[in-house]
């Protein structure tokens, strides 16, 4: 009797081992195959997200989240204090002058870096307080320091300074200080307007939902392209939903927001859809011209401050014109 309790314990020990082990192979194949599952998926993504990145030239998941930081920023800093949103902006578009400047010296033309971006940040706040008249002469004592600048470090090699590649480096210089300096600054002095935060806080809006869209219907429907050797990624077809969207959220910012007619929506859609699309060419022109692919690399995913500001600068212009034509 005791025998055959010890055999069954005996028999019952070893189906409990081999249960025992049996589980444990099953767990690790289990594993195993989890494992292989996690790293087909991984591939399969990364596979999905570089043919995404070749179509649109971006790390779309780190362009998202870098665009959605730097415009939650803008776009609280703009709500609560008028003041926050000059120094936000105007260290943005002091960025952008370090970048603008900086590839443009790598691209051969012989920028004055310090000047160009002091006088950027000198400039913006002149705005602010005192208005448009005051940016431009402010803009225009600017650019006669930095031409100054470039010709005082000329004076010692004047013979050997071809006059053509010096007045392309005074030229360069201007254009800093009127891109930056006098078309960002308009934001600035339309932000110090009576209700013109909210003009401000519209068109940052819309250049949202315009890019979104461009990229958006550029993706699904693009097959013309639209200005190939310049920009190969801008088609027909993305720059139509820009529009289309553009209109739309026009007519709900100004009728929602700026108490303005439909009519003046669909103004507003249409030209920062045009000025949008156009500021990206912009800079896509001056980078062919510089030979570099984006102006800067500070920002995951997007280059430069100036590869997201593109679309927003020469919008703030025509923003302010309308502004001054309907309130």
């Amino acid at each position: 009797m005791k025998r055959d309790i010890e055999s069954q314990l005996r028999s019952t020990k070893e189906q409990l081992r081999a249960t025992k082990d049996q589980t444990k192979q099953q767990l690790r194949a289990t594993r195993e195959q989890t494992r292989e599952q996690l790293r087909v998926q991984r591939a399969r993504l990364e596979a999905q997200n570089e043919k995404l990145t070749k179509r649109t030239g971006r790390n779309l998941p780190l362009a998202i989240g870098a665009g959605l930081l730097l415009g939650l920023t803008m776009l609280a800093s703009l709500i609560f204090l008028k003041e926050l949103f000059m120094v936000v902006a105007g260290a943005l578009l002091a960025f952008c002058a370090v970048e603008l400047a900086t590839a443009m010296r790598q691209g051969g033309r012989d920028v004055p870096r310090l000047p160009s971006v002091l006088g950027v940040v000198v400039v913006l706040p002149i705005g602010f307080f005192w208005g448009p008249d005051a940016l431009w002469l402010a803009s225009l004592a600017a650019i006669a320091v930095v031409t100054v600048w470039r010709l005082v470090e000329v004076l010692p090699r004047a013979n050997r300074v071809p006059r053509d590649a010096l007045l392309r480096d005074l030229g360069a210089g201007a254009f800093i200080q009127i891109y930056l300096g006098v078309a960002g600054g308009l934001a600035l002095v339309l932000t110090a307007e009576d209700g013109g935060q909210w003009w401000v806080l519209a068109f940052l809006l819309l250049n949202i939902a315009v890019d979104i869209a461009a990229w958006g219907s550029g993706v699904l429907f693009g097959r013309h392209k639209m200005a190939p050797r310049i920009s190969p990624g801008k088609t027909w077809e993305g720059f139509a939903g820009s529009m289309v969207v553009g209109v739309v959220t026009g007519v709900l910012l100004a009728t929602q927001l700026l108490g303005q007619p439909a009519w003046i929506g669909i103004l507003f859609g249409l030209l920062v859809g045009v000025t949008g699309t156009a500021g990206d060419l912009i800079e896509s022109l001056i980078k062919r011209d510089l030979g570099v692919k984006d102006i800067s690399s500070w920002l995951p995913g997007h280059g430069g401050f100036l590869d997201r500001l593109d679309s927003i600068i020469p919008s703030a212009v025509v923003t302010y014109a309308l502004f001054l034509a309907v309130a």
